[in-house]
C-alpha cells in the first residue's frame, strides 16, 4: 500500500477567505484552454482572433460553472434538490459535475457560433482539444481534496484516504481519471487535430476516449454514496450518462468521414467561412 500524501486541501487563507487547491484548478483549466486556444489560433490562418479567444474561454468558464452545479444537482442528488430547491445556487457547499459541465460548453459554443457566424461544429471541433487540460487539473483538485476516491481494493498501490469513514485501502480512482482525461485524451486528440480533419470527427473522437475511459474507471471508482449502483448491481450513474456519449461519438465520426470529407486537404466548412468573411486575415492555403 502507498501512503496517501496528505496535502492540505487548502492552499493557503487570507483572514476568513480560504484558497483551495481544486479552485486553483479550475484557475489552471482555463488558463491552459486560453493558452492552447490562442496558439491554435495563430495558427488558423484567419479562422479565429486572438480576441475571440479570450471571449469563448469567458462563455466555456460560465457553461463549466453552470452545467456543473446544474449537472450535479440534477443528475446526482435530484431528491434533495425537490425538498430544497434553492440548493441548487448554494453552490459554495460544493458538487459539480462533468456531464452538466459539458451540457453547460455545448450550450456555450452554440450561442458564441451563433454569435460569431460559425456552425455549431466548428466550434466544438476548436474546443475539445482544449479541455482535457482541464479534466486533468480538475481530477488532481480531487485527489488533493481526497474525495471521489475508488473501491476497496488489495492492490499495491491502494491508498488510504483521510476522509473515508472506513479507512480501508482503496484505488486512487482520481489518478487514474488524470491519466485517461488528461494524459490520454489530450495527447491524442491534439495529434488527431493539428491536421484538418472532416466536420465533426474531432468532437466524435472526444466523445469515444473520455466516455469508454470513464465507463471502464466506473467500475473501480466508489458509487456515489446518495444513488449507489443504478441497475445490474454493477451500473454507476457515470456510466449510465457516458454511454450515450460513447453512441454519439461514434456517429459523428462515421457522419463526419462520410458526409464532410476534406476537400484539397482542406476542411469545406472553413473554406465556406472564410469565403462569407474575406476580412479574415490569412485565409488558407488553396
Amino acid at each position: 500500500m502507498i501512503p496517501y500524501p496528505d496535502i492540505d486541501p487548502i492552499l493557503f487563507s487570507l483572514g476568513p477567505l480560504s484558497i483551495r487547491w481544486y479552485g486553483l484548478m479550475y484557475l489552471v483549466g482555463f488558463a491552459g484552454a486560453w493558452w492552447l486556444g490562442i496558439y491554435r489560433a495563430r495558427k488558423s490562418n484567419g479562422l479565429w482572433s486572438e480576441e475571440q479567444i479570450g471571449d469563448l474561454v469567458f462563455y466555456s468558464a460560465m457553461g463549466v460553472i453552470l452545467g456543473g452545479r446544474f449537472g450535479y444537482v440534477v443528475f446526482y442528488n435530484f431528491d434533495h434538490f425537490l425538498r430544497d430547491p434553492l440548493w441548487l445556487f448554494r453552490v459554495w457547499e460544493g458538487g459539480m459535475s462533468f456531464h452538466g459541465g459539458l451540457l453547460g460548453v455545448l450550450l456555450a459554443a452554440y450561442l458564441f457560433g451563433k454569435k460569431h457566424g460559425k456552425s455549431f461544429f466548428q466550434m466544438t471541433d476548436f474546443i475539445a482539444p482544449t479541455v482535457p487540460l482541464g479534466l486533468g487539473a480538475g481530477r488532481i483538485g480531487n485527489f488533493i481534496g481526497g474525495e471521489l476516491w475508488g473501491r476497496v481494493s488489495d492492490a499495491p498501490w491502494a491508498m488510504i484516504f483521510p476522509n473515508d469513514p472506513s479507512q480501508l485501502p482503496r484505488h486512487p480512482s482520481q489518478l487514474y481519471q488524470f491519466f485517461i482525461e488528461g494524459v490520454v485524451l489530450f495527447s491524442v486528440l491534439w495529434w488527431f487535430s493539428s491536421k484538418p480533419r472532416p466536420r465533426m470527427a474531432v468532437s466524435g473522437l472526444f466523445l469515444i476516449i473520455y466516455g469508454l475511459g470513464r465507463f471502464l474507471v466506473e467500475f473501480v471508482r466508489q458509487p456515489d454514496e446518495q444513488l449507489g449502483f443504478i441497475a445490474f448491481e454493477w451500473l454507476t450513474m457515470g456510466q449510465l450518462l457516458s454511454t450515450p456519449m460513447i453512441i454519439l461519438g461514434v456517429a459523428f465520426m462515421v457522419i463526419g468521414y462520410s458526409k464532410y470529407p476534406l476537400v484539397n486537404g482542406q476542411n469545406q466548412d472553413d473554406l465556406t467561412w472564410l469565403k462569407q468573411h474575406p476580412a479574415a486575415k490569412n485565409g488558407l492555403k488553396k
